[in-house]
């Protein structure tokens, strides 16, 4: 056997996919969404199947383990190995056949779900398993954990949705496992199933549950002659411990032409749960359930928060799904559901939504269940492990009453119950002590007890996410010795090495082993700019991620921006968190921050992950407390330390602006300032206005406005000193809505650009200053209205958390809003002037993270004529200074390319391009030349003739 590096060298040298062996890389993969942590020896990306194949040829001839990978979402561990880890989900994602006529699909194993239905949707088809992570789990990871989601009362599993597969075994032979022909080739390997299957037959007839959701052990029942000796979904779930898909045959559904919901109160969630047999007579789609913790949960992470509004009243809440061809028939079967549950006993109340944005909203509070309730400030952390059982579903009530007694008998508690009512698998994290070793022996007799239990009933220890880790070790409980030996002998037939993801179902790894917390975990403890008080410090804050990956979803929204880019772990959100929480626990030693470094360089500080994670991770932060003490070791580069300094800048050249603008622009020294700032040489430096805004204020605001409703309108940085015009027609917009405009004389910034950058304790001392001078507002009751996001929300964000425990503080941060907040708030009568056209509206990140677009959009669309439509284009690439900087520049270009400038360079000339961010505005005019782009206050100015 060689050594890594030479492991590694010969990879190199046959593979033209990607090798990694470099630490940060082998811990980037050591950790999944679940509770384990093991190392690789490292990490392989194959760009096709001869990559794989060669991977696996040196493997073999090194006895090194395999690990395939996708989004790396699952709960049980099974995605982390000291072995080889091989992903997937960069290149090999081609969807290299649809055939609509049969219904099938044939992909490679990295496609991502929601990628593939969205292809699908011009044929009104659609790959039915649905699980939460759609938006970023792989195929592949599918098939391997045999993944099932919300629609499977009516779908079924991930399995009874394949049609063949293209597998590798580590012998390195290739099988079809089709319907046609399966196994011709390895006559041998059939006659040994076959005997495997006819020997055990009645054993797994009688061991195997009677259920909608047994998805632990191997599906060995479906050798059996019955079920017509399908070797594809014996192989699906098998979580890579067999073989490596290389691709599948995917059957297809035909895509309902109408859906609604029925959302229903109940007492609790056990007499919810009581209800799923009667409700399953209406033939649902999906039957989900979730319980009122998780709305109190929601309620204070503030994601998903305006879904709450949705909700019957109710202790705990049942949707039920239905379809139709027409919209009379889903509205009957959605009337004849809804009526059977009003006349329940417990049901405390329903709603019917047709819309489909009603529906997704109340999914996502639904679907943010494994996320929102993982570490909420005030609550105990919390853990999976037990979080996947399944029974029958008339069973589920009583289940879920005796798997609640076992946790108080044990002292635990569940945070929430949710999960797949219709199907009887119910998820749940709970809070058990993985930091302390009597914390981790009560993890494990719960576990055991907890095993014992679902035994009882009936059930699977997995009703979806596999056994990994968590419960193979369990599995005896369930199936027995004698089907754990032909467990055995059903891996020793494909994988007699048992390299294939070792420890997993067979020969198990201890449940309580490989813990990525456990007695030893230390995390180091300094001295933070900010107040993680809540998190139980900077270590819990990061220690926030639960690793569901929804950052690298690639889809929609804003999260993360790099990561749509790059396709790089270590640009995710998730990647970035691992990697800080290692360098703390000292799973990288202090010579290594620069691992860390590498990651961070490329956040853009957009803040989408503060909204869209389902735990609030607050990367942003986190990476600004990072960069503030790596740079007390390390020199910092020359084009920080000017950046920083933007407004001292703008404001000394708004004393000589054109003498400022021509220096910096010059054709000579231009581009020395810019190489030496290391600017990229196609970025043109913004140019400073001939007059500030507070300058234009001064000279033409005579206090003549007599109103007794006043507004004090914050001169950020951007607004005052680049592009005054901003500010000048918000002052007239707000004298026409009837409102007296205060501008502070005194020279302020909120310290973003410092804030973004590390330098924390400048930052607060400019905040110290704000406050200083806009406390006194705030006492009074008067708005501070800003228009730029990134600056005015700084109050709103930053400020509580540097200066927490200031009343000051907190008054100024509530008093502080949004153009369109105050729009929307304060002057509802104000109404625009008809203004005929169409507009599109790209949100500034930080504006769609802390306040959403809802203001916006609702002051807008008050303009009688406008059609307004939003882009859903996330991050524009620009991020203050991080677009101007030539390391930067490509992926700046690629973000911005996604979705924003396409949508741009596509809109009619006459449409009005919003955009209520400096640098958003600033990307756009880089890339679509000409192209002029508006404010809200611009807009707004230009639709105001007359207030009523």
């Amino acid at each position: 056997m060689q050594s890594a590096h030479q492991i590694e060298k010969a990879l190199r040298e046959k593979l033209e996919g990607e090798v990694r062996f470099d630490r940060g890389s082998r811990i980037l993969y050591s950790t999944d969404a679940s509770n384990y942590r093991r190392i690789p020896i490292g990490v392989v990306i194959p760009r096709h199947e001869g990559d794989v194949e060669a991977a696996i040829s040196i493997a073999r001839e090194n006895s090194t383990p395999i690990l395939a990978r996708g989004g790396g979402t699952s709960l049980a561990g099974q995605a982390t190995s000291a072995g080889l880890v091989i992903d997937f989900s960069k290149y090999m994602k081609a969807i290299r056949k649809v055939d609509p006529g049969r219904r099938l699909a044939i992909v490679e194993p990295g496609v991502v779900q929601s990628d593939l239905n969205a292809r699908l949707a011009q044929f009104d088809l659609f790959f039915a398993p649905d699980p939460t992570t759609k938006d970023r789990c792989s195929i592949g990871g599918m098939i391997g954990n045999n993944s099932c989601g919300a629609h499977s009362v009516a779908y079924g599993k991930t399995a009874e949705n394949v049609e063949s597969l293209d597998v590798l075994l580590y012998d390195g032979s290739r099988l079809s496992t089709g319907p046609d022909g399966a196994l011709d080739s390895r006559p041998e390997l059939r006659a040994k199933l076959h005997q495997l299957g006819l020997r055990h037959a009645e054993l797994i007839r009688d061991r195997f549950p009677k259920i909608p959701r047994r998805v632990s052990g191997y599906n060995l029942d479906a050798l059996l002659p019955e079920n017509g000796f399908n070797l594809t979904q014996a192989l699906v779930g098998s979580e890579g411990t067999l073989a490596i898909t290389l691709a599948a045959e995917l059957r297809l559904a035909k895509r309902p032409c109408r859906r609604a919901i029925v959302v229903m109160g109940f007492e609790d969630i056990f007499v919810a749960a009581d209800q799923a047999c009667w409700i399953l007579e209406h033939r649902p789609d999906a039957l989900e359930g979730f319980d009122g913790r998780l709305t109190e949960f929601v309620r204070v992470t503030g994601v998903h928060a305006d879904s709450l509004r949705l909700l019957p009243s109710g202790g705990a809440f049942l949707i039920a799904e239905v379809s139709a061809d027409s919209d009379s028939e889903v509205k009957a079967r959605s009337a004849e559901l809804r009526a059977q549950a009003q006349r329940t006993s417990g049901c405390t109340g329903t709603r019917v939504y047709a819309d489909e944005v009603d529906q997704q909203a109340v999914w996502s509070l639904r679907e943010s269940g494994l996320g929102a309730s993982a570490l909420i400030p005030g609550y105990p952390r919390t853990w999976p492990g037990a979080e996947d059982a399944a029974v029958a579903p008339d069973r589920l009530g009583g289940f879920l009453r005796e798997f609640d007694a076992l946790l108080k008998r044990a002292s635990l508690e569940v945070a929430s119950w949710y999960g797949h009512f219709g199907d009887g698998c119910v998820h749940s994290r709970i809070n058990f002590d993985l930091f302390s070793a009597d914390g981790i022996a009560r993890f494990r007799s719960t576990m055991e007890q907890f095993a014992e239990l679902v035994v009882r009933f009936g059930g699977s220890l997995s009703g979806e996410h596999g056994d990994g880790i968590a419960r193979s070790e369990l599995l005896p409980k369930m199936f027995g010795s004698e089907l754990i030996d032909a467990f055995a002998e059903f891996k020793r037939i494909f994988d007699p090495d048992t390299r294939m993801n070792p420890g997993i179902i067979v020969d198990p790894i201890r449940l309580d082993s490989q813990l990525r917390i456990g007695p030893s975990y230390h995390a180091t403890s300094t001295a933070t700019h900010f107040d993680y008080r809540a998190e139980g410090g900077f270590a819990g804050a990061v220690l926030k991620c639960v690793g569901v990956g929804k950052c690298r979803k690639t889809n929609a929204g804003t999260m993360c921006p790099s990561y749509m880019a790059t396709l790089e772990e270590e640009h995710s959100t998730r990647g970035r968190a691992h990697l800080l929480l290692e360098a703390m626990s000292g799973g990288l030693d202090a010579s290594e921050d620069t691992v860390v470094y590498d990651a961070m360089d490329l956040c853009l500080a957009c803040k989408g992950c503060k909204r869209e994670c389902p735990a609030s991770v607050d990367m942003a932060r986190y990476r600004s407390e990072f960069l503030a003490g790596y740079f007390t070791r390390h020199r910092r580069p020359l084009s920080s330390l000017v950046f920083s300094q933007v407004h001292r800048l703008a404001r000394l050249g708004s004393r000589a602006p054109r003498i400022a603008n021509s220096v910096a622009n010059a054709p000579l020294l231009g581009a020395l300032i810019r190489r030496a700032l290391g600017v990229h040489r196609e970025r043109k430096l913004p140019a400073l206005a001939p007059q500030t805004f507070q300058a234009w204020f001064a000279a033409n605001h005579d206090g003549t406005i007599d109103s007794n409703h006043e507004v004090v309108l914050f001169a950020d940085t951007f607004t005052n000193f680049f592009q005054p015009q901003v500010a000048i027609a918000a002052v007239r917009v707000l004298q026409r809505a009837g409102f007296r405009v205060s501008v502070p004389a005194a020279d302020l910034c909120c310290g973003r650009p410092l804030y973004d950058l590390g330098m924390l304790s400048k930052a607060k001392g400019l905040l110290v200053r704000a406050l200083e001078v806009l406390g006194p507002y705030a006492e009074r009751g008067v708005p501070i209205v800003g228009l730029e996001p990134s600056c005015i929300l700084t109050f709103r964000d930053e400020l509580p958390g540097l200066i927490p425990d200031d009343p000051l503080a907190k008054l100024l941060a509530e008093r502080s809003m949004l153009l369109e907040e105050f729009m929307v708030r304060e002057a509802l009568e104000f109404t625009p002037s008809t203004m005929q056209g169409r507009a599109l509206v790209h949100g500034h990140c930080h504006q769609k993270a802390i306040t959403g677009m809802s203001s916006e959009l609702a002051t807008l669309r008050r303009i009688n004529g406008l059609r307004v439509a939003e882009i859903d284009a996330g991050c524009c690439g620009m991020a203050g200074a991080f677009g101007y900087q030539t390391d930067h520049f490509e992926v700046s270009q690629q973000i911005a390319q996604r979705v924003l400038l396409p949508a741009v360079r596509k809109a009619d000339p006459e449409t009005l391009i919003i955009a209520d961010g400096f640098s958003c505005r600033s990307q756009i005019a880089q890339f679509c030349a000409g192209r002029r782009v508006l404010h809200l206050a611009e807009v707004l100015d230009l639709a105001t003739t007359s207030v009523k």
